[in-house]
């Protein structure tokens, strides 16, 4: 589907875009081509598929989780600014 220049000026009206006369036919041969890929998918029937078919196999990229031992409370709590026993300490958010 070739769109016309007048297409593409009115769409970039839509979008709020101003174009100089360079780029107005800069987008309506890459906007055309656009077009034309989605006719030809267009011609795919889809009919048996679900609707959230994949074209490839997912898989997990996560590794599992593994527990591991905590860091020791006296090595963390020395980077803290402000400690209250064995606990962080921070201004009051609500009052």
């Amino acid at each position: 589907m070739k769109l016309s220049r007048e297409e593409v000026k009115h769409i970039a009206l839509l979008a709020r875009l101003g174009l100089s006369e360079d780029e107005i036919e800069k987008f309506r041969i890459q906007l055309s081509n656009i077009l034309e890929n989605f006719e030809i998918l267009k011609q795919i029937d889809t009919n048996d598929l679900p609707p959230t078919a994949q074209s490839i196999d997912l898989q997990n990229v996560l590794r599992p989780d593994e527990p591991k031992p905590s860091y020791p409370v006296k090595e963390i709590l020395d980077n803290a600014p402000q400690r209250e026993g064995d606990c962080f300490k921070t201004r009051a958010v609500l009052e």
